[in-house]
């Protein structure tokens, strides 16, 4: 069984924290656009894009994606706690 739920969780984990990932990027393309006019750089590492806009793009994209996931990760162990009457696989407390 214990095989069993860490495929499951490591599934649900995966789903939310890509799920949040591309609704942060959608929506911090349309803020970038909003607060600057232009589109977000496509390629931060482009020598055309100036470098305070890469370094603003990437602090930025890096952050709330992050936080984004995070925050999924975290709904995504409180259902599966309340599923399962347990904390997910790798959360667990004395768990190595």
């Amino acid at each position: 069984m214990a095989k069993d739920s860490s495929k499951v969780w490591s599934a649900f984990s995966l789903v939310a924290a890509l799920g949040a990932a591309a609704v942060a990027k959608k929506g911090l393309d349309t803020s970038w656009r909003a607060a600057t006019g232009k589109q977000p750089p496509a390629n931060p590492a482009d020598p055309d894009v100036d470098v305070w806009e890469a370094v603003a793009w990437a602090a930025a994209s890096g952050t709330f994606v992050a936080l984004a996931k995070m925050l999924a990760q975290r709904r995504a162990a409180g259902y599966y706690l309340k599923s399962t009457g347990q904390l997910p696989p790798g959360l667990r407390k004395g768990e190595a």
